[in-house]
């Protein structure tokens, strides 16, 4: 468990943050300019903070009360960038192997093979990263810091320069890391379709300061919250698939109730993370007939959050779990929606994209120490 607490004031915007990161991954969620990246870049060494502590057990990487400033390359991190950067005149295999010449001889290392099996790259070993797409040079760029036998792996916004396609080719690898390597991950993001997927744990930041901690579901169901704002929000569903129909629909099952959604890639049994969003979703008091949308959730509206335009946020505790509907307030009030009111959820299957479908966390009993 990585404890962290920061304290450092620039022009016009002071960072105030206290947060634990458990094992697994730690999204650090919220919009541009909420200090994600000062975060991280205080945890790595880059920035000196006026005060703070990131500690684990007896692993201290800061501590400003006892004099304690790690350097850099002293904090056993594997940093992944936005750009990649990996050096232009190595091959990919010697790209991989200068991580793992950084990793300290005493240090439990990752096996090269397993690596490179497991970010899908044995075909590139042998090219320089200009013959490298998007998305291959993220995978590299992942086995490099993998490589170097850190204590804690740094993301920030690892897809952000990625187009959409790529974004999608990525995502299950980082998955497969959360779910394989014993490395915990704080990882930084705007997107809710990453962060759906993805955590472990979210800490929402607004401003410099955590407003909310605690898994996908929670955070982002909480209407109060909305770290990326209203046009970003939707709550989190856990669903079993059930069976694939030759019309093209996958049918799950979420806390009882069936949704079809586009066909999903996992068999019948698999369990999934599925985002929907806010903004996707339409109320009705009774349940509808004659509509095209075939997925009707019944729900109890929980909380209403009024914005400071036209718009209310709505959420409806349902069978399926928390649900979010973006509306008017106008609607709302045409409705008479209040908590306890009863209501259906309506939701398109087309509306939810492939980039909102993700593995479910696993249920470890036990995670190993950082």
């Amino acid at each position: 468990m990585l404890d962290i607490t920061l304290r450092h004031a620039f022009p016009g915007f002071t960072l105030d943050a206290t947060f634990r990161a458990p094992p697994g991954v730690t999204v650090l969620f919220g919009r541009s300019g909420s200090g994600k990246t000062t975060v991280v870049n205080a945890v790595a060494g880059l920035l000196m903070p006026d005060a703070g502590r990131i500690a684990a057990g007896d692993w201290t990487l800061l501590d400003t009360e006892r004099g304690i400033r790690l350097k850099p390359h002293r904090r056993r991190l594997g940093y992944i960038f936005q750009e990649g950067r990996l050096f232009p005149h190595l091959t990919v295999r010697q790209n991989l192997a200068f991580g793992a010449w950084f990793a300290p001889k005493d240090a439990p290392r990752e096996d090269m093979g397993r690596v490179v099996d497991l970010l899908g790259i044995g075909h590139l070993l042998d090219r320089r990263p200009g013959a490298l797409s998007g998305g291959e040079k993220s995978r590299v760029a992942i086995g490099r810091a993998l490589l170097s036998a850190p204590r804690l792996i740094l993301a920030d916004e690892p897809l952000a320069a990625l187009d959409e396609a790529r974004k999608a080719e990525i995502l299950p690898y980082f998955e497969r890391l959360r779910d394989e390597v014993s490395v915990p991950i704080l990882y930084v993001s705007h997107s809710a379709s990453e962060v759906a997927r993805l955590a472990t744990t979210v800490v929402a930041l607004d401003a410099g300061r955590v407003v909310a901690q605690g898994t996908a579901a929670e955070v982002l169901g909480d209407p109060a919250v909305l770290p990326a704002g209203a046009r970003e929000a939707g709550a989190v569903l856990t669903a079993r698939v059930l069976r694939h129909h030759d019309d093209g629909l996958s049918e799950l099952d979420a806390g009882g109730t069936s949704l079809f959604l586009p066909r999903i890639g996992q068999a019948p049994g698999s369990t999934l993370r599925v985002r929907i969003a806010a903004h996707d979703v339409i109320l009705s008091r009774t349940r509808p007939e004659g509509l095209s949308a075939l997925n009707i959730v019944p729900g109890v509206v929980a909380d209403i959050r009024a914005g400071d335009g036209p718009g209310a946020m709505v959420a409806l505790d349902t069978s399926a779990g928390r649900v979010l509907a973006r509306i008017t307030r106008r609607s709302a009030w045409a409705l008479g929606l209040a908590p306890g009111v009863a209501v259906h959820a309506v939701i398109k299957s087309v509306s939810v994209a492939p980039s909102d479908i993700g593995g479910q966390v696993p249920v470890r009993p036990e995670h190993p120490p950082i």
